[in-house]
């Protein structure tokens, strides 16, 4: 493979793994919210920083997501990191298939 093969593969990889990351902070701000955490605390603080503008931003261009009081962005963020996470693996395992076929 070539040095820019290589190259993209790894940011690629590092997208995925960044996407799986959030995944798992959304995961963890929405069990948080169900307990009524501290908002004061420095990590529901950070939390909420991280994941409220992309709530705000889906409750915006889809309001139907908030039915009877209950908010389901969060589900809709982790279906979206969920699908893009494969679209990105499967571009990993292409382009290296590709490359192991050209003798790169």
């Amino acid at each position: 493979m070539s040095y820019f093969t290589i190259i993209l593969v790894k940011l690629v990889q590092l997208a995925s793994t960044l996407l799986t990351l959030y995944m798992w902070v959304v995961i963890i701000s929405a069990l948080l919210s169900w307990v009524n955490p501290d908002p004061y605390n420095p990590i529901v603080r950070f939390l909420r920083s991280i994941t409220d503008p992309v709530y705000a931003r889906i409750r915006r261009l889809l309001p139907f997501v908030v039915i009877g009081g209950m908010d389901l962005s969060p589900v809709v963020v982790i279906v979206t990191v969920q699908i893009l996470g494969a679209l990105l693996d499967k571009l990993v395992f292409d382009m290296e298939i590709s490359m192991r076929m050209i003798g790169a």
